[in-house]
Order: C-alpha cells, then sequence, then structure tokens
C-alpha cells in the first residue's frame, strides 16, 4: 500500500507542481462530451505556438516551484505531431524548472496510436500515455461516437504495451444496454493486457450533448443510477482482486502506478492550466482561461492572458478540501480541518457527519474521515452534504 504522509496534505506544501496543457481539438465529437474542443483543425500550427508563448509569458508564477508533472489533455492531444508535441515540452523545460524524470502523460485515442505513432512517442520525453478506450465492444463505441472501432483499441493497447511501462485506459460504466456480464468482460478484456491504471466513469448525460438529445428523443434509452452503481461495484471487487488499489473515487491503480499528476490536484497542490479553458491553482486562487479558440488566440497574440481569477474564501478552500478528501484514500483530516480551517468547520463537519456515521456511509480512523465500501459510489453527494455555502 502507498502512503503519503499528513505533511503532504496542507495546501503550503508547494515543494512541487504540475503543468496540464489542453489541446482543444478533436477529430469528431463524442456524444457525452462537454469538454471544449472544436473539430476544424484550421488553426492547429497557430494554437501550438499560442500555447507555446502561454507557458513562456506565466512562468513568472512558478519562480519557487519544480515541475513534476506535464500532461498533454483534452481534446484529444494525440492529434498533435510528434514535432508540436515535443516543441511543447521544450518550451516547459526552456522556461520553468523541472525535476529529473518528470511524469509527463499524453491522452490519446486508439485510432491515433499507430505502430509508427507510439514508437515515435517513445522516442519522446513522454512516459506515460492515457488511453480513451471507453469501451472494447463495437455498439457502444458507435452509441458513444468514439473514432476508434473494438479492433483498434485492442492493437493499440498490444503495441504500445512494448514500448511503454506507464499506461492507463478510460473506462465508460452505466452504457445503456450493458449488462453487469458484459462489463464485467470490457474489464477483463483491460486487464489481459496488464495495464497497471485504469481510470473508469459513469456515463452523465450532460446539457447540449448529443447524448442529452439523442435520449430527449426518445433514440435511445437514459442511463440508470442502479445499473451505474452495480457496475461500480463490479468495477472496484474485481480490479483489488487484481491488485489495483483504489486510491481516488474513478482511479485505480497498481502501487508505484499512481497519477502523480492528478494525485498532485487531489492534495492541493499548484498547477498551471495553459491553453483555452484550462484552469490553475495557487492555493490561494483559481483562474480558467476562456473557452473560445479565436479570443484565446486573439489575446495570447496580443500580449494578455485570457483568464479570469477568482480569490479563494476559506468556505471554498474547505469545501474542495472536503470533496477532493473523501473522493481518495488519503480521506478527510479533522486535524487538519481545525488547524487549518477552524475549530467552528470541524463542529460543522461533525455534526453534518453524524447521520452518515448512522448509516454505514462513512467511517472515521485515526482522526481521518472516509467514505465506506458502501458509501464509496455516493461520495459527491455525501460531500456536498458537508459543505459549507458563502
Amino acid at each position: 500500500m502507498i502512503f503519503i504522509q499528513e505533511q503532504d496534505l496542507t495546501c503550503s506544501f508547494f515543494i512541487m507542481s504540475g503543468i496540464y496543457i489542453h489541446i482543444p481539438f478533436c477529430k469528431q465529437a463524442c456524444h457525452y462530451c462537454d469538454f471544449h474542443f472544436s473539430t476544424s483543425m484550421k488553426k492547429k500550427e497557430e494554437m501550438v505556438c499560442a500555447i507555446a508563448k502561454e507557458i513562456q509569458m506565466r512562468k513568472s508564477e512558478f519562480e519557487k516551484e519544480q515541475v513534476e508533472t506535464i500532461y498533454f489533455g483534452g481534446g484529444t492531444p494525440s492529434v498533435l505531431t510528434s514535432v508540436e508535441i515535443n516543441f511543447l515540452i521544450a518550451a516547459v523545460y526552456s522556461n520553468y524548472s523541472v525535476i529529473e524524470n518528470p511524469e509527463i502523460t499524453l491522452e490519446a485515442n486508439p485510432d491515433d496510436l499507430s505502430s509508427e505513432r507510439i514508437i515515435e512517442l517513445s522516442k519522446s520525453k513522454i512516459n506515460r500515455l492515457s488511453i480513451g478506450i471507453q469501451s472494447f465492444f463495437e455498439e457502444d463505441l458507435q452509441l458513444m461516437n468514439r473514432a476508434h472501432n473494438s479492433a483498434e483499441a485492442k492493437k493499440c493497447l498490444e503495441e504500445a504495451t512494448q514500448y511503454f511501462d506507464n499506461i492507463s485506459l478510460d473506462l465508460i460504466y452505466g452504457i445503456p444496454g450493458m449488462s453487469n456480464e458484459k462489463w464485467k468482460q470490457n474489464i477483463e478484456t483491460a486487464l489481459s493486457f496488464g495495464i497497471p491504471h485504469i481510470s473508469s466513469y459513469a456515463l452523465t448525460v450532460e446539457p447540449k450533448t448529443a447524448l442529452n438529445k439523442l435520449i430527449q428523443t426518445g433514440k435511445i434509452a437514459a442511463p440508470k443510477d442502479e445499473v451505474a452503481q452495480e457496475h461500480f461495484a463490479i468495477l472496484v471487487e474485481t480490479l483489488e482482486a487484481n491488485d489495483f488499489i483504489h486510491y481516488e473515487l474513478s482511479n485505480f491503480g497498481k502501487e508505484n502506478y499512481f497519477s502523480k499528476n492528478n494525485s498532485a490536484y487531489w492534495l492541493g497542490k499548484k498547477y498551471i492550466g495553459i491553453g483555452p479553458s484550462a484552469h490553475s491553482y495557487d492555493g490561494i486562487s483559481r483562474s480558467w482561461n476562456v473557452s473560445n479558440n479565436a479570443i484565446y488566440l486573439k489575446s495570447i497574440q496580443e500580449n494578455k492572458l485570457p483568464n479570469e481569477t477568482e480569490i479563494l474564501s476559506t468556505a471554498d478552500r474547505y469545501n474542495e478540501y472536503v470533496m477532493t478528501g473523501l473522493r481518495t484514500i488519503w480521506g478527510v483530516s479533522l486535524d487538519r480541518i481545525k488547524t487549518e480551517f477552524g475549530s467552528e468547520y470541524l463542529e460543522y463537519l461533525n455534526k453534518q457527519t453524524q447521520k452518515f456515521l448512522d448509516d454505514d456511509l462513512v467511517f472515521v480512523e485515526n482522526n481521518i474521515l472516509k467514505p465506506t465500501p458502501k458509501g464509496k459510489f455516493l461520495t459527491d453527494g455525501i460531500a456536498s452534504d458537508f459543505f459549507i455555502l458563502n
């Protein structure tokens, strides 16, 4: 088991930090996705140059910190050429202090990972792939409007594991028409490739997505919460039986294969988000870039950062800590609540916790509050009951 000492959880513990780079392009729109992206590649080269410029413009924000992780998210970062990816990594190295052997992750889709591309990437500084499989069944991929097929998913994993040992894959559960047996087959197929990290999410219906429209017009059935809960239980049981550690609500890793980038978010470390719609956090404030490619490009070209900033109140920071803490194996430290936020916050949390203790949804051990196995699927709802509203 991997343990992180309590001192690592404080907001002032900013020895290491991360850089997130949002690549706002996709070949096509998945039916369930509400992230910011464009399916037009016309401005891709211009965007890469603008992102590199923003990296340089913001270097003063990391004067004391070393960069521990670089994460290419999106969108679909694998639509970039290897030259473009290496150019952006070089921009980070040129403007920031980067630790030796940082974790550098590229989100990728199977249809972008040809044999030649995988070999190319293995020769770059990318040392971790996060592959958007979602399902190994053709009908699921078609329902979600994924760009790859089942054969491509399996082939890319077979080849990627020959060149990368640090690979994560994404799976989606709760898909309409997916039986428990079919879901088990998805998990077993993923395990057959020896992948050391799996992220898995329930299919959610967001407004203004194609999925929402298909459901509203009766073309497909809506996902059912009870099915998602059954799938989640199967997921946890199967992966834990195969030596995966359930270290965050949606994330499972073998020992030494937790996502360092995502763990930094959950542990309250400082990070800079680069690119359209990317968010940043420094322990005191949160900022976010404009979710519009044209406005982003124009602003950067005019030497202006296209972002807004919000100073976090004590209640905001408390709420974020409770939410992220409950979602992880590190839990919510009641000692930290008292020392960082004050006795009144601890009293409020203890009061709100009681009914969930009575219902066996949370427990307290060594003054750490955590969800029980029964409460894990309900973590987000439980956490919201602990929030303090400004």
